[in-house]
């Protein structure tokens, strides 16, 4: 059963990869290794990783079993989590991959109730989970747009991420089918691959809070990059130029393509920005035109 590689990236995360990090350690079903991937961080971020024992680790797991694991640590230059992550995948050797940001935690049982839920679903090369969110330090509730799906919800993601990189296991055959995270997205890089992926492929979900979501410090994305709609209608042009794509599924997607270039391009509009509006025009047009010749 121990067949899971973990894989945590981080950028000047000093203050919360520990806690990351132990939470897989504590795991009652340990992973078959853990991939710290240090992406070029300036802080003590690098420090901490150096004090971790490199090479294998035992610890005890249920009914006094004794479990090995390995932890591996990696550098590379600053290049964002899509690069971090796929360099943790590259490493890997897990028949799964499951990941953690370095500002979030799991709950004990996270890894292995997931590999029991997968077990009894060979049909299903992905899952993720429930979670509970913190904000500043104070629990929150999710709001309904939030609420996660099981099985094919394509449609559902084209609006926006239903699926959290802490909360999903991922079969790695799948990476090889609808490629890996791509490294040129500042942003929204995982809306990009559950598109890809729920375009393909049914999802697992397990009803229970398995992972610990933080948010609210400053460094976090969603508060430093501007521009996210310009990357998900980016996401969106990709999925509409898959010949693959069901013809259900391009219907929606167009949709919510024509939709998201308006609204983006009403705002640059708004903020004297016309050759970045002309621009998305023309993109849409040239799209929409080589989507399904």
């Amino acid at each position: 059963m121990h067949t899971a590689s973990v894989i945590i990236p981080a950028y000047n995360r000093a203050g919360m990869l520990q806690k990351a990090v132990e939470s897989v350690l504590s795991q009652s079903d340990p992973p078959l290794e853990l991939i710290v991937v240090d992406d070029g961080s300036s802080d003590g971020t690098a420090q901490y990783i150096d004090s971790l024992e490199s090479g294998d680790l035992r610890i005890a797991g249920p009914d006094s079993e004794t479990h090995r694991i390995t932890i591996r640590c990696i550098r590379i230059p600053h290049s964002g989590v899509s690069r971090a992550r796929n360099a943790g995948i590259e490493a890997s050797r897990g028949e799964w991959i499951a990941f953690l940001d370095s500002d979030d935690y799991w709950l004990p049982k996270k890894l292995g109730t997931q590999l029991v839920y997968l077990k009894k679903h060979p049909d299903l090369l992905i899952c993720h989970t429930d979670e509970i969110w913190i904000k500043n330090g104070i629990r929150i509730n999710q709001g309904k747009k939030h609420k996660k799906k099981e099985g094919w919800f394509f449609i559902e993601s084209l609006d926006l991420c239903l699926i959290s990189p802490s909360s999903v296991m991922i079969h790695r055959s799948v990476f090889d089918r609808v490629g890996r995270f791509d490294e040129s997205f500042d942003a929204v890089e995982d809306y990009d691959l559950w598109l890809r992926i729920t375009s393909k492929y049914p999802v697992g979900y397990i009803d229970e809070k398995l992972v610990v979501k933080t948010g609210g410090h400053p460094d976090q994305l969603s508060a430093r990059i501007d521009g996210i709609e310009g990357y998900r209608i980016r996401a969106l042009e990709k999925c509409l130029l898959d010949k693959e794509l069901r013809s259900d599924f391009y219907a929606e997607a167009l949709r919510v393509y024509e939709k998201k270039c308006g609204i983006y391009q009403s705002g640059c509009w708004k903020r004297g920005k016309e050759k970045e509006a002309e621009r998305v025009r023309n993109r849409m047009d040239a799209v929409i035109a080589s989507a399904r010749t």
